[in-house]
């Protein structure tokens, strides 16, 4: 029985492993075609290792075009992943709590709507919401990639609210007996207790933003202004020769604030994922 059980795990983790390296291929893959030249890359099939090093694609692709760097294209993504997290932090938190923890009147009413905007597939308001802010004047500047995260994420909002309901009631009831407002029983007593929830949300909303090429790609016409996830593309010229292997170490780098977000804060996405649906 023993040696049976044995056997079982050796072959789970060999699964494990081989699905897991299934799953990172393509990533590493890209990191090797960072040191390869076209022709490696193109006709080099599937290995990882290159026959030959190229240590000029990552000189070449942060050199840029026309004059700007891949450095200014980091400053824009950071700029705008940075601001519109920070938006949806704040935002998505005030919302949750008022839908959780005050009582007022169409409060199920606002919570159904909430909902509905997590079923609507962002193909559908793309083009009304460029509309509007074509009217508005402001199609070219970042204003419609940061301020709609200013009025909360559906998703955050609803993440938010299954965590405060593991948060006992009994703790708002205390606070407002000491003279603790609404506003100061959610500074003093749930802001700080959300801290899973709130790394949970930075985590995914760093990446999300960090990802974003549509929202660019629409409202963003000055070379200058793009960021990485727009930039890269611009390897790629039909008209000439695309120069991959500039196109992978770039992709490579873009890769290290995600990865760093990731890996610091990993051990709270964990928590704040596995205690979202724990109920008070």
């Amino acid at each position: 029985m023993k040696t049976r059980r044995i056997i079982l795990k050796i072959i789970y983790h060999i699964f494990v492993l081989a699905f897991g390296f299934c799953m990172i291929y393509p990533v590493l893959w890209m990191i090797s075609g960072a040191f390869k030249d076209n022709q490696q890359i193109l006709n080099g099939g599937l290995s990882l290792i290159p026959k030959n090093f190229v240590k000029t694609n990552f000189a070449t692709g942060w050199r840029g075009f026309a004059g700007t760097s891949f450095a200014t294209y980091f400053k824009n993504s950071i700029f705008l992943t940075t601001v519109a997290t920070l938006g949806t932090l704040l935002s998505s938190a005030f919302v949750s709590y008022a839908l959780s923890r005050i009582k007022f009147k169409g409060r199920g009413f606002w919570f159904s709507c909430m909902l509905a905007t997590m079923m609507l597939p962002g193909q559908v308001i793309m083009i009304p919401s460029f509309l509007i802010w074509h009217k508005l004047g402001l199609v070219g500047t970042y204003v419609p990639l940061i301020l709609p995260y200013f009025f909360g994420q559906a998703f955050f909002i609803y993440q938010m609210m299954q965590f405060m309901k593991g948060i006992p009631k009994e703790l708002d009831e205390a606070a407002k007996i000491d003279g603790c407002s609404k506003y100061g029983l959610f500074f003093r007593i749930i802001l700080p207790l959300l801290k899973p929830s709130i790394i949970t949300t930075i985590i995914i909303q760093f990446y999300w933003k960090w990802d974003d090429y549509m929202g660019p790609l629409l409202y963003l016409s000055n070379p200058k202004k793009i960021p990485v996830s727009l930039a890269i593309n611009q390897f790629a010229d039909a008209s000439s020769i695309t120069d991959y292997g500039a196109m992978f170490a770039m992709s490579s780098l873009s890769l290290i604030p995600v990865f760093l977000i990731f890996l610091f804060f990993n051990r709270y996405l964990v928590q704040g994922i596995g205690t979202s649906g724990l109920k008070g």
